[in-house]
């Protein structure tokens, strides 16, 4: 028990550094994407190389924004680097995927029936990880790094193959996850291994009194511009499992794919209207796939009995299922290892409990069948058809 509760603290610290470090990161890459674009010539006078200025005002101050063509011609004492915000966001990201996933990896991470080893789909997680990097870097230094149009192609087909494998052998949960993981080491590796390097060499270049490499500078840009574009998908990834309509739908993968294209759709949207220019097709657009796929997610409900049928389902064999199933956790002393309490508070012990959440139970073991998650108690179609029974009868207490 005691260790139960001490992971459940860990997984607090490490979700909400996570979410902190997150919003950091993408904070920031969404001012200076902003700011880029709203950079102007500056109004009159300035200094040699200056490329354009912004002013604003904020929390009662006034500020003014320089963009040098290249660099000053001398650098000042303090130069600020963002990178900490994308490192730590990926080290609390990839922490709490290991705590959740790869210690309790036969609960949660191994796909319901299948025959491969925890240490096997494990050893795919970490994988997919370090192989989307070399994959994804491989590309950017081809030809096809300078023929934007093909090499999003190429990639938006490879990202969608990884969802669709991915699901073949992980649980739902777990697969979506994995390629936020995927994505999300892309765009770290894109900070540590390419936009920061190129910077240093910048900086190195200017103290040495030599021009810098502009096919470096042309790298991280494309790079920055890629993580730009990638954002919104990966926060919709964070926020997945909180969504069983989603990854619990039998075409999860492709659902995963449409999701990513509105994402960055509204990205696309909004780069645009910081450039002031106008594209009123997008948003609609995106609106427009969302509501598609809302469409193709909704649950096939069975029939329900006719009007006069006698109940044939008895809340005595339904509780029974649920204490079995789904109490383990979802219960005020739960008794499965890792749970000091009942996942977001859903409590099934008593007959009012359990009446009280017939629309989730519904959901996520009847509908969308994505709980007991990983269906780590083994609930079986029979039993989720049994319950689903009961509940269109009217879910009676009897």
């Amino acid at each position: 028990m005691a260790a139960d509760h001490a992971l459940s603290w860990l997984n607090l610290a490490l979700r909400w550094g996570h979410v902190i470090t997150g919003i950091a990161w993408i904070g920031t890459s969404f001012y200076f994407n902003w700011l880029n674009s709203r950079i102007a010539p500056p109004a009159g006078r300035s200094e040699p190389g200056v490329a354009g200025e912004l002013w604003s005002v904020h929390g009662g101050g006034f500020y003014r924004f320089v963009k040098y063509a290249v660099a000053p011609a001398q650098l000042p004492a303090t130069l600020h680097w963002f990178k900490w915000e994308a490192y730590a966001t990926w080290l609390t990201g990839v922490s709490l995927l290991a705590l959740i996933y790869y210690l309790q990896a036969g609960a949660f991470l191994v796909a319901p029936g299948s025959a491969l080893a925890p240490g096997v789909v494990i050893g795919i997680g970490i994988g997919t990880l370090v192989g989307s990097w070399l994959v994804y870097d491989g590309l950017c230094r081809s030809p096809l790094g300078r023929r934007p149009v093909l090499l999003t192609t190429l990639g938006f087909a490879l990202v969608t193959a990884l969802a669709w494998a991915l699901t073949r052998v992980m649980s739902p949960r777990a697969a979506y996850l994995h390629v936020g993981a995927a994505i999300g080491t892309v765009m770290a590796a894109n900070v540590l291994m390419v936009i920061i390097p190129s910077q240093q060499a910048m900086v190195a270049a200017l103290a040495r009194g030599q021009p810098p490499d502009a096919l470096r500078g042309k790298q991280a840009a494309l790079r920055s511009l890629h993580n730009n574009y990638l954002t919104l998908p990966v926060l919709f990834i964070m926020v997945s499992n909180h969504y069983p309509a989603t990854y619990g739908s039998w075409l999860n993968w492709a659902i995963l794919a449409g999701l990513s294209v509105v994402g960055a759709l509204t990205r696309h949207w909004f780069n645009l209207r910081n450039q002031g220019r106008r594209a009123v097709w997008i948003l609609p657009a995106a609106a427009l796939g969302m509501v598609a796929l809302a469409f193709v997610t909704q649950p096939k409900r069975p029939p329900a009995p006719p009007a006069g049928a006698t109940a044939g389902v008895a809340f005595t064999d339904v509780r029974v299922v649920i204490a079995r199933r789904c109490a383990a956790c979802h219960s005020a002393t739960p008794t499965l290892p890792g749970f000091a309490a009942a996942p977001a508070g859903v409590l099934l012990d008593t007959p009012d409990q359990i009446r009280s959440q017939v629309p989730r139970i519904e959901a996520v073991a009847v509908m969308t069948q994505t709980m007991p998650f990983g269906n780590v108690t083994g609930m079986t179609v029979e039993e989720r058809e049994l319950v689903g029974q009961w509940i269109r009868e009217g879910a009676r207490l009897r």
